[in-house]
């Protein structure tokens, strides 16, 4: 590449980001179209009944001007976020933002309820009683040359069954 190459990439426009309307996330699937999910009135009933919920942080329909992601929860929360990433004041927010609130909200002594969708065999994991450790973004090795990866931008966990298990003798 020349150096009078990189002066004209330089001085190009800037393709824009897609808007959310244009979004995958925001279009729905490709079959149905449909791509908001509400709790179904029989669970949400079972946890209501449990924990007694005066906030949903998650509301729909959305209220104008609301943002669950900023404003003050109530004692008992709801919170069932969006499957994916949300433009929130110009940034790409995922279900790691509402996990950040929904701690920083527990750290105020309000309880917090927060279904999301994960991998069943993390749940099998966890009734099995693993304790589960943060290893962070580990940075793989390349098995032809064992060069150092980049990571994959995601946090590694750590699951370990400690071959314990609870016997009755009676």
């Amino acid at each position: 590449m020349t150096r009078d190459d990189i002066i004209r990439m330089a001085r190009e426009p800037i393709k824009a980001k897609k808007q959310p309307e244009e979004n995958k996330f925001h279009m729905g699937n490709s079959k149905d179209k449909k791509h908001y999910w509400l709790t179904p009135p029989d669970l949400y009933d079972v946890l209501n009944s449990q924990y007694s919920f005066d906030f949903d942080p998650c509301p729909y329909p959305l209220p104008e001007e609301f943002d669950g992601l900023t404003c003050e929860w109530g004692k008992s929360n709801y919170v069932n976020p969006p499957f994916g990433s949300i433009m929130h004041n110009g940034k790409k927010k995922g279900p790691t933002a509402w996990a950040r609130k929904a701690i920083e909200e527990s750290k105020k002594g309000k309880n917090v309820v927060f279904v999301y969708p994960i991998d069943k065999w993390v749940l099998m994991m966890i009734e099995a009683g693993a304790e589960i450790t943060n290893l962070g973004d580990v940075k793989w090795l390349a098995i032809e040359d064992k060069s150092q990866g980049k990571g994959t931008g995601r946090h590694i966990a750590k699951f370990t069954l400690n071959g314990a298990y609870s016997h009755d003798p009676r």
